[in-house]
Formats: C-alpha cells, structure tokens, sequence
C-alpha cells in the first residue's frame, strides 16, 4: 500500500475542483516527486472515471482523487430565493437563465465510490464532512489510503474515530472552499502552524497541513510543527498543466486584484478568493445554503470564463497566491524543497 511518509518530496497538489486539477497536472506533479489529485466534485462519474485513465496512461506514480460528501438539505431555501431575485438583473443583461433551485445533490457520490474501490486509487481524500463508516472500510479494502479533510481539533478527532488514515489539516490561508463540516459554521481562524500543532497533540494519524502555503521556510516550520506533507493549490494554479481559465491566471498576477477574502456570494458555503466586483456587490446578499448557491451562480460564473472576464469569476486563491509562478508543475515541487533543503 501507497505510503505518504514514503513521498520522494512530501509535498501534495491540492484537489481543486472546477477544472484546474487536470490529469495532466496529476502526472506532473508526480514527476516532480510529490503526489497529485485530481478532485471529483462537480464531475460525472463517467467523466472521473476518464481521468483517471489519463492520468495512468502518463504516470505510474500513484495519485489521489479527493470527493465531496454530500450535504444535507438546505435550510435557508428563501434565502436561495432572495439571493436569485438579486442575481436576476445581472443574468438578464447577459441574457442567461438562472437554473431552478436544487434541494438536494449527493454530486453523485455512491456511484464516484463504487468507480473508486473499483479503480483502486492510491489515495482518497474527503471534504465538505465525513463519509459513513462503510464506505472508509470499502475503500480501505481496495487498498486506498482514506484521508479526511479537518479544519478544527474538534473535526480532527471525530475523523479519527472513524478510523480513516490521514487527515489533511486545512487553516484559514487557504484557496477555494473551507473543508469545514458544516456549512452553516463560520471557518476556524487559528493559523495553519498553530492549528497542525494543535491536532497534532491531540490525534495519532499522519497530518497534511494545507493553506496558503509558497515557500520553503513554511515547509519547513509545518514539517516541524507536527505535518508528515503539505498541500498547495495556489501555488500550482498558474502553471502550463493547470485547467484554470486564463483570466483567472493572470488575475493572480495582476496588481488590481491586490488581497484575498471570504465570501459566500459564489456558493453559499465560506471560500477564499480575490476580492472582484461580484464579491463586492453579491458577498452581503448570499445565503448560506451549499450547493443551492453554487448551482444557481454557475451559469454566470460560465459566462464571465466565456467572455474571460475575471470580475464574474469565483479567483479562489489563498493568501500567498502573488507567489504563483508560470512554468511546469514538476518545477514549482522540485523548487519548492530545494528552499526548503537551503533553510
């Protein structure tokens, strides 16, 4: 069985769902030396199923597929209502229908389990909650290594009591969503050292500490802190493998969109990104209810990667995105532990 202490380099390319984890960056990652993801949610089975295959037709490394446990039903539908009325003018003008509200979405998850036990994938990783006991078990009998998403000592324990292998310790530097259990909660704000060092005295399983991470020293101090690898996806977003729009790409780089923050304007459930005109005019009316949210902005989210129009974009980026370089995904891994090793 696949081993995370065994990773060449313990550094891991987070699971970012939307299409910049593409199996091309997967493979990439993996020759550099780290371990790739690719990320499940918002994916057909079917389509998931097509990426995997990429990624082994490329690399015999291993790789890791991250999913998102369903959620329960929204609680705030008004709000969802409310929030569609104020989003109705911006979709008229760019001559799009909004979709009918969702009330539940289980993003397909038995059927993306089932494919997964069957394609024995090296590492499975869970975010949004945990999975029930039952499907830790099956995964772990196909020989995956099953890693829980945790952004509190509370969560860390409750996912060790289940029995998965690995929690991936995400603080509030990070990019794109919150891996908190639920959506309703307002994310931990301890730091990302504090809050690994924290789990770390607290639970006995390898720990992958994830946010804002773009620099060796940070390896460095995580690694002392108590993580056995550390997760980057900023880092990775402009790279030549990276599926992100190139709007979103050159909004990283580009001096007007100078900070990041929390918002619930995109989705309804808390993510980090750059500060755009649709946070600005949206983030104070958005409900809590992921993925009713979600759902009900992609339409325009699509239209803005259409018209490359990084105002209507959700630029999920954690807090060291200036960091993000151009270049192979291989070399951002490699230089990112020879710093390390210079420290």
């Amino acid at each position: 069985m696949f081993i995370l202490a065994e990773l060449e380099i313990p550094i891991i390319a987070a699971p970012m769902a939307g299409g910049a984890s593409t199996p091309a960056l997967v493979a990439s990652v993996a020759e550099g030396g780290g371990l790739g993801f690719l990320a499940a949610g918002y994916k057909t089975p079917e389509l998931l199923a097509q990426q995997i295959r990429a990624v082994r037709s490329h690399s015999a490394h291993p790789f890791g597929v991250n999913v998102f446990v369903p959620q329960a039903p929204a609680s705030d539908l008004a709000g969802v209502e409310r929030y569609r009325r104020e989003l109705e003018l911006r979709a008229a003008a760019a001559g799009i229908d909004l979709p009918p509200t969702r009330i539940t979405d289980d993003d397909g998850f038995d059927e993306k389990i089932a494919l997964l036990c069957e394609l024995r994938v090296a590492v499975v990783s869970f975010t949004f909650g945990l999975p029930p006991t039952h499907v830790v078990a099956a995964l772990q009998v196909a020989g995956s290594i099953v890693v829980a998403t945790v952004t509190s000592v509370a969560e860390a324990r409750q996912a060790e009591a289940l029995g998965v292998d690995a929690l991936c310790v995400q603080g509030p530097e990070a990019g794109g969503h919150r891996g908190t259990f639920v959506t309703e909660n307002e994310p931990e704000t301890i730091p990302l050292p504090e809050l690994v060092a924290a789990i770390h005295a607290e639970c006995g399983l390898p720990l992958v500490a994830a946010g804002g991470i773009h620099a060796g020293e940070q390896i460095v101090a995580l690694l002392a802190a108590g993580a056995t690898a550390v997760q980057l996806g900023t880092a990775f977003l402009r790279t030549d493998e990276s599926g992100a729009n190139a709007a979103h790409k050159d909004a990283l780089a580009a001096a007007r969109f100078d900070r990041t923050v929390i918002t619930r304007a995109f989705s309804g459930r808390a993510a980090r990104g750059l500060l755009n005109a649709f946070i600005a005019e949206h983030d104070a009316g958005a409900p809590r209810a992921y993925p009713q949210v979600h759902h009900l902005t992609a339409p325009l989210r699509a239209d803005a990667a259409r018209r490359a129009d990084p105002d209507g974009l959700a630029l999920w980026a954690g807090t060291g995105f200036r960091a993000a370089q151009c270049g192979p995904a291989a070399a951002v891994v490699t230089t990112l532990w020879r710093e390390r090793r210079l420290l």
